[in-house]
């Protein structure tokens, strides 16, 4: 005769496979949201040093394109102007701790804007014509370059000096 009071349910040895089986997906499913929160982390990081370098060079090339006047006698990795309002202003890429600042010329009381950061290059170069007393600039090529881990983009830009087309 058989024993039915064993018949219902599952063993000890089912339970512990299924369980197993149950501890391995869990396992699959944490690693694969783990590497997705760091792909996200990692493009949030990505977008936000890209954006930042856009803006900045929006507000340098918007500044640029209707200012007043441009100093033609600085180094590469700045560009001093008056812009259109009147206000003294320089843009300076600072290479030992890769950042963009603006300066206020007018008031040296105050701190230095931080503009962008990560930043790993930039340069301004400056079209000066030199017809007439004193010298004048009347485009600048901007390149300005960025990187957030190991992805690094430039963006390059050109501005017409508008007061000094003729």
């Amino acid at each position: 005769m058989k024993n039915t009071r064993y018949d219902k349910g599952f063993t000890i040895a089912e339970l512990l496979t299924a369980l197993a089986i149950a501890a391995i997906l869990l396992a699959a499913v944490a690693v694969a949201f783990n590497a997705s929160y760091k792909n996200y982390s990692e493009n949030e990081k990505i977008f936000k040093t890209i954006n930042n370098a856009r803006q900045a060079l929006f507000r340098i090339t918007s500044q640029l394109r209707t200012a007043q006047a441009v100093e033609p006698n600085t180094p590469q990795n700045e560009c001093t102007l008056i812009t259109a309002g009147g206000q003294d202003l320089t843009y300076r890429y600072n290479s030992t701790d890769n950042k963009l600042y603006l300066i206020t010329n007018d008031d040296l009381s105050d701190n230095d804007y931080l503009l962008c950061d990560n930043v790993t290059a930039m340069t301004f170069n400056k079209d000066t014509a030199f017809e007439g007393t004193p010298p004048y600039v009347k485009s600048v090529q901007i390149s300005i370059t960025v990187q957030q881990g190991d992805i690094q983009r430039t963006f390059p830009s050109a501005v017409v000096i508008r007061r000094n087309l003729n």
